[in-house]
């Protein structure tokens, strides 16, 4: 008899059937009990045939059969029996052919431990296989039993915390009977304190998961370390919630580790303590597993819903692994549904280790990773399955006891490093987000030039940083490019980094002067009352003639790489940090710039850490910067941060390549003066210039643009008044400055009798754009026309006539 278990549930012959060589065959392997010649097992049972054994095979699920009249009938009158596959899709590892007396049959808690038990089974098949060769004649040696002996039963009730054991449990636990007081925390004390929480997350009263298994360990009172299986499903009351739970435990001694692979989990252990990141994790793994196990491939995943995000893949090169994988090898590392793989879900979902011998029938997507042979590691935290490990051979790899026990520790311990390095990546993750929150999503659009940045976090303390970097449009082909650091790493650095670029973009385009904006934002930041300063260059450049005015507030100066692929660090006179004090001053220093010239900014974490002094950072970067190729600015930033992979700081990259402009600007203004002809003379200036410029189809629509805006800001403003025309190609500029800081508001419902409430509309309707920009003092109303395409008849020059109601101001 195979001991409590089958005694449990009633059962008096026991046996176990596994494929022979011939596939559509299963042999009889193990036989255990007697009905005294009541019953016989066959020692055949064809997959193709009708029977018990074979009808379970095909539909993967268990057959009960009760002696009601229909069922079987033995020597001694008729039986009850059921019949239980081993194992399933895609490996079928035998039956499990259980018999009784009588017409009663197997009553559904009877039925519960038998199909846990047949799980267990299961297992132990698994990990035989690979030792012993399967007996086809009954009595055979067999090595180890097929049947374990050592097993029992349980029943636990939620509410009450009572759980009902066998003897058999009792004695695999090391409890004697006269101490057990029937609550299950008796029992979790016996178990080893680090496989307690996967214990407890199966008692649970809410837990929602029908069926559980796991190993753990126990320590019986001599000391012995036991490996023991349990396998348990939650059974529902009458309301739906969990109720009972039903189990079965068994020995498991197949998966005590030996002094070697006890060794190796040591090492693994003490590797994955000082992994912080899930890509740290992956990579300790695959250098404990790969060479240890002479594997092949390894990949690492975690599951994220129902996808399978790879965080590792060795050998990293598509070409190594199936073609399922390189189909979603969309970025660095595949991110496939888990649907895609059956074979590999339903590992996943069983939650224990799976080993598929050389030849084993599995989908593409698998047998690719392991041809010679297959481990799937499901790896485990907190009661749920985090992520799995593939370890794949070319060559053919047979399974024994001991990698089993090895894989089986070893996904433990990756389970919960893993669920440790996830909550270190979210932290980092969110202080990360917050900060790109702050930062430009996308650069502008330059005329005569190309910007690009690049930011990269902190990897040492994983705070938040307050570097940052803005690139702002200005009038007149005017172009504000910005970077500082905030001393510190933490949300109060990321708060003030985040209003001293909000202050900086406000006071650039009101229009005032660079050292004017840089002492605007240190007085801000001194009213602040915080303790933390910051540093900043500011560039103001002009795209249309290359010239350049720099102001440095304690902050590294602008790198200059020339056409001819020289390098320069410009001097540049600088001011204290923003923030120290109210009163600084902040000189302006001009410089030139050719066509071709590669202007980098940049922040002290790229060229000054622990280990590298500044001085050898700076020069480091001016040769990357002279190797470069300007023609791609986005690769020049890429190959500046590319050796930044652990940083004390973050870093920082703004990059413009100054090309200058192929088609210049031509610009005219008018100041109108305030009379009651003001608007006629607005209207032709404007057509005298735009008919100098050769501008000939939109005169008409452009004055009365122009009409509109002009009355607007007499009728609504006080102060001078200025129209400016601007043309670069085939777009025109109007804008109309005034003295107004009120912004213009468009009419949202206009009746058309009126006099008044048309002029915005006018304009927005015969604009391509419009909007309105402050400036110091005041505002500037503007808009853009598109012209027909013209001819390029050279460079045209605006007349500068002059009317008794205004006078023309300077054109170029």
């Amino acid at each position: 008899m195979t001991g409590q278990i089958f005694a449990t549930c009633g059962v008096e012959l026991a046996a176990v059937y596994v494929p022979s060589d011939n596939i559509d065959e299963l042999r009889l392997a193990e036989a255990s009990g007697d009905l005294h010649g009541a019953y016989e097992p066959a020692r055949v049972h064809m997959l193709s045939g009708r029977s018990p054994v074979a009808d379970a095979c095909r539909a993967g699920r268990p057959q009960w059969i009760t002696a009601d009249g229909a069922g079987p009938e033995g020597a001694g009158g008729p039986v009850s029996l059921g019949a239980l596959p081993l194992g399933g899709d895609p490996r079928l590892l035998g039956c499990l052919l259980v018999v009784r007396k009588g017409t009663d049959g197997f009553d559904d808690d009877q039925r519960a431990f038998l199909e846990l038990y047949a799980d267990q089974t299961a297992a132990g098949l698994e990990a035989a296989a690979a030792r012993v060769a399967v007996p086809v004649d009954v009595g055979a040696s067999a090595g180890p039993e097929l049947l374990p002996s050592r097993g029992g039963t349980f029943v636990l009730t939620l509410r009450s915390g009572h759980m009902a054991v066998d003897g058999q449990v009792l004695q695999l636990l090391g409890v004697a009977p006269d101490d057990y007081d029937g609550h299950v925390s008796t029992l979790l004390e016996c178990a080893v304190p680090d496989d307690v929480p996967a214990l407890m997350s199966i008692v649970e009263p809410d837990r929602s998961t029908t069926h559980q298994q796991l190993a753990f360990r126990v320590r019986r009172p001599g000391g012995e370390l036991r490996w023991l299986g349990l396998r348990c499903r939650v059974l529902p009351g009458p309301h739906g919630r969990p109720e009972r739970i039903l189990g079965v435990v068994g020995d498991a001694s197949y998966l005590r580790p030996t002094p070697d692979e006890v060794s190796l989990v040591q090492r693994l252990s003490a590797a994955l303590a000082g992994a912080a990141t899930i890509r740290d994790v992956s990579r300790v793994v695959v250098e404990s597993l790969r060479a240890p196990l002479a594997a092949d491939r390894v990949a690492v995943a975690e599951l994220e819903g129902d996808r399978l995000v790879v965080t590792l893949l060795d050998p990293p090169r598509p070409d190594a692994w199936p073609g399922a994988w390189r189909s979603e090898w969309r970025s660095e590392w595949p991110d496939a549904s888990l649907h895609s793989l059956p074979t590999l879900e339903g590992a996943v979902r069983e939650g224990h280790v799976a080993l598929w011998p050389p030849g084993a029938g599995l989908e593409p997507g698998l047998a690719g990773i392991g041809p010679g042979g297959l481990a799937v590691l499901p790896l485990p935290a907190d009661g749920r399955m985090v992520g799995v490990c593939l370890v794949g051979w070319d060559g053919e790899h047979r399974f024994g006891p001991d990698e089993r026990s090895l894989l089986t520790a070893t996904a433990g311990l990756v389970g919960q490093a893993l669920t440790r390095a996830h909550a270190l990546n979210a932290g980092h993750e969110l202080a990360t987000m917050l900060q790109r929150s702050l930062l430009p999503r996308k650069l502008p659009a330059l005329p005569g030039g190309e910007a690009v940045a690049r930011y990269l976090p902190a990897t040492v303390g994983l705070e938040v940083g307050g570097d940052w970097y803005d690139v702002i449009p200005l009038s007149n082909g005017h172009v504000a490019l910005v970077i500082g650091d905030v001393q510190g790493h933490s949300a109060g650095a990321a708060t003030i980094m985040g209003q001293m670029r909000t202050a900086i973009r406000a006071y650039a385009v009101e229009g005032h002067p660079p050292d004017v904006v840089v002492a605007h934002a240190n007085r801000l930041l001194v009213g602040m009352e915080t303790d933390l300063f910051a540093t900043c260059t500011y560039v103001d450049l002009d795209m249309e003639e290359g010239l350049a005015w720099v102001v440095r507030a304690g902050h590294l100066p602008p790198l200059l790489r020339l056409p001819d692929g020289t390098t320069d660090v410009p001097e540049i006179e600088g001011g204290p940090p923003l923030g120290v004090m109210a009163e600084a001053e902040y000189p302006l220093t001009e410089i030139g710039l050719l066509p071709g010239t590669l202007i980098a900014l940049l922040t002290d974490g790229l060229v000054e850490s622990a280990s590298l002094r500044l001085e050898d950072g700076m020069r480091a970067v001016c040769e990357a910067l002279g190797r470069a190729d300007p023609a791609d600015p986005g690769r020049v930033a890429d190959d500046l941060v590319a050796g930044t992979r652990r940083r004390d700081d973050d870093v920082a990259v703004l990059l413009l390549r100054y090309d200058g402009m192929r088609v210049r600007p031509i610009r005219a203004r008018w100041a109108v003066w305030r009379l009651p002809d003001a608007v006629m003379h607005a209207r032709r200036f404007t057509g005298r210039t735009l008919r100098g410029w050769g501008v000939s189809e939109e005169v008409d629509m452009v004055q009365l643009v122009v009409s509109e805006l002009v009355t607007n800001a007499i009728a609504h403003t006080q102060g001078e008044v200025r129209l400016d025309l601007t043309l670069a190609g085939d777009r025109l500029r109007v804008a109309v400055n005034d003295a107004s800081p009120r912004a213009p508001v468009k009419s949202t419902s206009v009746d058309w009798e009126a006099t008044g409430g048309r002029g915005l509309l006018l304009v927005e309707a015969m604009s391509t754009t419009w909007g309105s920009v402050p400036l110091s003092g005041g505002k500037q109303v503007w808009c853009e026309v598109a012209l027909t395409p013209r001819e390029d008849t050279g460079e045209v020059t605006a007349p500068a006539g002059t009317a008794p109601a205004g006078r023309a101001g300077a054109h170029r």
